[in-house]
C-alpha cells in the first residue's frame, strides 16, 4: 500500500475543479516542506548531516542493485526470486502456496512491478534496457488464474507506472526516444482480460479471473466464487481510471466507479464502517468486522485518491464519513483495533496485523497529524523489539503471527510523516529499518522474508513489492530535490507505489462527476475539509511538537498499556453500562452472573474445578441481549484459544556458525517439552554435529567416541523422544537434534512441531533437544559430507554473528561493522574469504516449522489451530465454551487465509499443482551447478568487502 506525493488538497467545490488540480496540489506539497522546516531545526532534534542522508541514500541504492540484479540474473523471466535457492519461482513448479500464489501469472511480475522505481533511483539506462525486456518478452495471453486485486496493482499499475516515466522521460529528450506506447498498449490489453471479472449483477468482481479464458468458460478454472474482500473491489479506481483517461476508452473508469459505489451503498448506515468480506452476488456482509488492516485498507486509501486525481467531490465525502467512524470507533490511540460494524463499540479481535502500518501515512495526507504520530511510534516501538514488524500482533505486543514477508507499508508512513514534519527522527527511523534489513534480511542472493521474527528465521521469498515500493520510500526518505531527475510532486502513488501523473486530472474526462453520495445519507458539509489543512495549523508553534507526542510511547511495548475508561464508557457516561467482555469476565462475580442471564448464558461448575459456558439465544432477555451474549461468546472463544496458544513453547534455533556459514544459515527447530531449557540459558550450547549409531538412538551409542562433547544428530521414529535424549547423554553428547523421517517434510508445508516426553519424569535430562523437518535437517547432513566439520549454535533465537565470534578469526566482511570489530582477526586470504562467504548460501534454506502427521506414541504435536482446539481440554482455571443453538458467526481461525488480495501470509495449505500454458518465455526452472553459484556470488563478496563499516 502507498500514498501520494504530497498532502491531499484542492479548491472548493464545482465543476471546474480539475482545471486547478496540478499546481494546487504541488504547492500545498512544498507548503508540508517548508512548514517542516520549522521542526528540523528544533534544538535538540539532532539533524542528521547531509553527508550521512547522502550516504544513506547511496546504501538503499546498493541494496536496490543487489536485490535487482540477482532477481534478472537467477529469476528473470520468472515472477520472483527465490534468495535462498537462487532461482525463480515459476507457478505451478514449487508447492502451492495458496492465495498469495494469485499474484503470479507468469508475466514477469517483479520486474513490471519495478519499472518506475528504476527511473525513481535515477537508474534511467537499467529502465530503458528494462522496458525493452518488458515489450519483448512479456505475454499476458496465459491460461493461468490470477488475482484480480493483484494483478491490477501490480501488472496494471506497474505497465501504467512505466508509461508514465517513459513519456516524461522522452519529453526530456535524452531518454526512451524509441517509445511509442508500448506499455500503455499492454496495459489495455490487460484491463480487458480483467473486465470479464465484473460481469455481477452487483457490478464488484469476481476475486480471480483466467488471463485467457475469462470467468465464465469452461477452461477458465474459476467464476464459482461468491465472497471477495472489499479492498479486492474497492482498490481498482486509480489504475482503471487513468487507464481510461490514457487510452480515452471509457469503460474501465466506468466498470471501477460502479464497484465503489456499490459497497458505499451497502456500507453499515448505524456505524458507517464496511466490513471485510462481501457477497458479489447479493452484497451481504460475511465477515462483519471492520478495520484499516488486511482486507479493508486500501479502499479508504483509493476513496482519498480518487478525489485528489479524478477531482469527484463524492469520493472526498465518502472518505470523510467513513474516516470519522474509524476515529471514532476503531482508534484507540495508539491503538487500531477491528470492531463489529452492527455493534461498533465491541471490539472483533485482541490483535493487529502488520497492513495497517500504511494508515498513519494515510493519516498525514488527510492532514491528522496527531494520531498518525501515535500510531507510528507504537508500531516502531514492536519493531526495535523484535527487528520486524510481525504479521500480527497482540495488543500488549506479543507476537500473533511470526512471519514478516518485508512489507513496505510502516517505510511508506515513515517517509510521509518525515515529509509531513521535517523531524529527524524519522531519518533516525529510516536508518534503522536500512540497518535491520542489511543485518537480518540480507542473503547472497537477494533478500529473504523472515519466517518467524524471534528466531531470525528466513523464508525463501522475496515478493515483488520489496522492489515496487520499500526501496522507492526509502531512497525518497534520504533524497533531496536535488537528487531527483524529475519532480516526484506531479505524480501521485497508487497502492503499490506506481507513479500516475496528476494532470490525468484533465484528460479525457468522459464520466459525468453526477455525486451519488448524498443520495445514500445527508451530509453536514461543516464536518469535511474541503481543501488541503493549512500547513501553519497543523503544528503548533512548539518545534518540539512531534516529540512530545511520541514520549509517552516510548515504553508502550515494554509496560502493558493501563487500561483507562473504555469508549463506551467515556460515551455512555451515567447511562447503561456498557456489555460485559470476555477479559472481564468472573465467575465469582454475582453482576457478572446475573448479566450472562439476560444473555441466555448459563454457567455449569464441573466435578474437576473447571466452569463451563453455554447459551441458549431463546433464553436471552431480548434480542439485543442474545446478540450481546452471542459476541461474549465470540470473545471468550478468541480468549480461550490465546490462552491455549500461550501455553505452548515458543520455536528455537539451529544456527550454522562453522566454515563457510558463519551464523548466516538459521534453521527454526521445533521445542522439547524436557531437557535444558533454552530460553534460560541465553549463551545457548554450541559444539560440533555427530551422527550416532544406531541412527536412531533407539538402543546404546555405539560410537560414543565420536559424539562425546558434540550435538548428536539423530532420526526420528521406533521410540520416545526421551529414550533418544537419554541414550546420547549417555554417551557423553551435549545436545541433540532429531531430524524428520518423513521424506520432503519442511516447514513450507507444516506447522511448528513439539516433542513431548515419555509419561514419565524426565528431570534427568538435562541436555538441549531440538527437532529439525526432514528438508531443513537434510541441510546440516549435506554440510557435513561437504565440509565434515560443522559447528552450530542451538539457542532460543539466533545470535549476532558479532557475538558468536568474539575474539575468533572470521573475515571482517561477515561480521557487522557496528558490533567490536577492531578487535576481530583478519588472517584468512582474501580467496579463502571470497569462497567462505560464497559457499555459505549453498546450504541457506527456508526455516524449519513443523510436519502435519499423526504423532507418533509418546509425542505431541503441541501447536494446533487456536481454533480447533477445545476450551475444555485447557487448565483447570479454564472456561469451557459451547453454543447450543448456533455456530458463534465471525470467529476467526490464526493462520486462515486472507481473500486473495490481503497479501496475508497463507498458512500451509494442501499442495497441488496448477497446469498452464506456455508463453513464448522459456519458463524452466534455472537451477544452477554449484561452481556456477559460487562464481556468481564473487562480484557480491566484493561489494560486500567496500562497504566497509556499512551494515551488511
Amino acid at each position: 500500500m502507498s500514498g501520494a506525493a504530497g498532502c491531499q488538497g484542492g479548491g472548493g467545490g464545482g465543476g471546474e475543479r480539475g482545471h486547478r488540480w496540478r499546481r494546487p496540489w504541488k504547492l500545498l506539497a512544498l507548503g508540508l516542506l517548508s512548514a517542516s522546516s520549522v521542526l528540523a531545526a528544533a534544538p535538540g532534534a539532532g539533524a542528521m548531516s547531509k553527508e550521512e542522508k547522502r550516504r544513506l541514500g547511496n546504501q538503499v541504492l546498493e541494496m536496490f542493485d543487489h536485490a535487482y540484479s540477482n532477481y534478472m540474473e537467477h529469476a528473470y523471466p520468472a515472477d520472483e526470486l527465490m534468495p535462498l535457492t537462487c532461482r525463480g519461482r515459476v507457478r505451478g513448479q514449487e508447492p502451492s502456496r495458496g492465495d498469495v500464489d494469485d499474484a503470479l501469472g507468469k508475466f514477469s511480475l517483479t520486474l513490471i512491478d519495478t519499472l518506475d522505481t528504476l527511473v525513481v533511483l535515477n537508474k534511467t539506462k537499467e529502465f530503458e534496457e528494462a522496458v525493452k525486456k518488458v515489450i519483448k518478452d512479456v505475454n499476458l495471453d496465459n491460461d493461468i488464474v490470477v488475482s484480480v486485486f493483484e494483478t491490477n496493482i501490480r501488472v496494471l499499475g506497474g505497465l501504467l507506472g512505466g508509461h508514465s516515466v517513459a513519456i516524461m522521460l522522452k519529453e526530456k529528450g535524452e531518454y526512451m526516444q524509441w517509445y511509442n506506447g508500448e506499455l500503455l498498449h499492454m496495459a489495455k490489453e490487460l484491463g480487458y482480460k480483467l473486465l470479464p471479472a465484473f460481469n455481477t449483477t452487483s457490478g464488484l468482481p469476481y476475486p480471480r479471473v483466467n488471463l485467457k479464458f475469462g470467468v465464465r468458460h469452461p477452461e477458465a478454472r474459476t467464476g464459482t466464487e461468491t465472497d471477495t474482500c472489499t479492498a479486492c473491489a474497492g482498490t481498482l479506481i486509480l489504475e482503471f481510471a487513468a487507464l481510461s483517461r490514457f487510452t480515452g476508452t471509457s469503460i474501465f473508469e466506468e466498470y471501477a466507479r460502479k464497484a465503489l459505489d456499490f459497497i458505499w451503498e451497502k456500507r453499515q448506515r448505524s456505524s458507517n464502517l464496511v466490513g471485510v468480506t462481501i457477497n458479489i452476488h447479493t452484497g451481504d456482509w460475511v465477515r462483519k468486522d471492520s478495520g484499516v488492516g488486511a482486507g479493508i485498507d486500501s479502499y479508504y486509501e483509493y476513496l482519498l485518491k480518487a478525489y485528489v486525481l479524478l477531482g469527484d467531490d463524492s469520493f472526498l465525502e465518502r472518505f470523510n464519513t467513513h474516516y470519522d467512524a474509524i476515529m471514532r470507533y476503531i482508534s484507540q490511540p495508539p491503538l487500531l483495533l477491528d470492531v463489529h460494524i452492527h455493534k461498533p463499540m465491541l471490539n472483533a479481535r485482541t490483535w493487529m496485523d502488520s497492513l495497517l502500518a500504511f494508515f498513519p501515512g494515510l493519516q498525514v495526507l488527510k492532514g491528522d497529524i496527531r494520531p498518525a504520530i501515535e500510531t507510528h511510534e507504537m508500531l516502531y516501538q514492536v519493531i526495535k523489539k523484535h527487528n520486524f514488524l510481525p504479521e500480527a500482533f497482540t495488543t500488549d505486543f506479543r507476537v500473533h503471527w511470526a512471519q514478516h514477508p518485508l512489507r513496505p507499508e510502516f517505510a511508506e508512513s515513515t517517509y510521509f510523516l518525515y515529509k509531513a514534519t521535517g523531524d529527524p527522527y524519522y531519518l533516525e527511523v529510516g536508518k534503522t529499518l536500512i540497518e535491520n534489513l542489511n543485518k537480518y534480511a540480507r542473503v547472497p542472493c537477494g533478500f529473504a522474508a523472515m519466517k518467524d521474527v524471534r528466531t531470525g528465521s528466513h523464508e525463501d521469498r522475496m515478493d515483488s513489492f520489496f522492489l515496487a515500493e520499500m526501496f522507492k520510500y526509502l531512497y525518497l526518505l534520504f533524497a533531496d530535490k536535488e537528487d531527483m531527475i524529475f519532480d516526484i510532486e506531479d505524480y501521485i502513488f497508487t497502492t503499490e507505489a506506481h507513479l500516475l501523473p496528476l494532470w490525468l486530472s484533465t484528460t479525457n474526462q468522459t464520466i459525468s462527476k453526477k455525486n451519488t453520495t448524498t443520495e445514500y445519507t445527508e451530509l453536514d458539509d461543516s464536518n469535511f475539509d474541503w481543501t488541503c489543512p493549512n500547513t501553519q495549523i497543523l503544528f503548533p508553534n512548539d518545534p518540539m511538537f512531534a516529540q512530545s507526542i511520541r514520549e509517552p510511547l516510548k515504553n508502550v511495548v515494554d509496560k502493558s498499556c493501563p487500561r483507562g475508561i473504555s469508549r463506551a464508557e467515556e460515551s455512555l457516561g451515567s447511562g447503561p453500562k456498557p456489555p460485559l467482555r470476555a477479559r472481564d469476565f468472573m465467575a465469582s462475580n454475582p453482576e457478572h452472573l446475573e448479566i450472562l442471564k439476560k444473555m441466555g448464558v448459563s454457567l455449569i461448575h464441573l466435578k474437576d474445578g473447571r466452569v463451563q459456558l453455554v447459551q441458549h439465544a431463546v433464553q436471552a432477555a431480548s434480542s439485543l441481549d442474545a446478540e450481546d451474549g452471542l459476541r461474549f461468546m465470540q470473545e471468550m472463544i478468541e480468549l480461550s484459544s490465546q490462552q491455549q496458544k500461550e501455553q505452548q513453547l515458543p520455536p528455537r534455533a539451529v544456527q550454522i556458525v562453522s566454515h563457510p556459514f558463519f551464523g548466516r544459515v538459521v534453521l527454526t527447530a521445533g521445542p522439547a517439552q524436557f531437557g535444558m531449557d533454552l530460553s534460560k540459558h541465553k549463551a545457548g550450547t554450541r559444539g560440533f554435529v555427530a551422527t550416532i549409531k544406531p541412527y536412531n538412538g533407539c538402543s546404546e551409542i555405539t560410537n560414543p567416541e565420536a559424539v562425546k562433547e558434540k550435538i548428536a544428530l539423530m532420526q526420528r521414529g521406533q521410540c520416545m523422544f526421551a529414550e533418544k535424549a537419554r541414550n546420547i547423554q549417555k554417551a557423553g553428547a551435549i545436545g541433540g537434534i532429531v531430524i524428520d523421517d518423513n521424506e520432503g517434510s519442511s516447514s513450507d508445508t507444516a506447522p511448528l512441531f513439539q516433542m513431548a516426553g515419555d509419561g514419565k519424569n524426565t528431570d534427568d535430562i538435562t541436555i538441549p533437544m531440538l527437532f529439525l523437518f526432514n528438508k531443513e535437517g537434510n541441510i546440516i547432513l549435506d554440510a557435513i559430507r561437504e565440509y565434515e566439520a560443522v559447528e552450530v549454535l542451538l539457542s532460543d533465537k539466533a545470535k549476532d554473528r558479532a557475538t558468536i565470534f568474539k575474539g575468533k578469526m572470521i573475515p571482517n566482511y561477515i561480521i557487522d561493522s557496528n558490533l567490536e570489530m577492531e578487535n576481530m582477526d583478519q588472517n584468512l586470504s582474501e580467496n579463502d574469504s571470497h569462497k567462505q562467504n560464497a559457499e555459505e548460501a549453498t546450504s541457506a534454506s527456508q526455516d524449519v516449522g513443523a510436519v502435519s502427521e499423526e504423532p507418533e506414541e509418546g509425542e505431541s504435536s503441541d501447536v494446533t489451530d487456536p481454533d480447533s482446539l477445545s476450551p475444555a481440554n485447557a487448565d483447570s482455571d479454564s472456561v469451557s465454551i459451547s453454543n447450543q443453538d448456533s455456530y458463534v458467526p465471525g470467529t476467526d481461525k490464526a493462520g486462515a487465509p486472507e481473500p486473495a488480495c490481503t497479501r496475508g501470509d497463507n498458512q500451509p495449505q494442501e499442495q497441488k499443482t496448477e497446469a498452464e500454458s506456455n508463453s513464448k518465455v522459456n519458463w524452466d526452472n534455472k537451477v544452477q551447478p554449484m561452481e556456477s553459484i559460487l562464481a556468481d556470488w564473487n562480484e557480491d563478496i566484493e561489494a560486500f568487502e567496500m562497504m566497509e563499516k556499512d551494515e551488511l
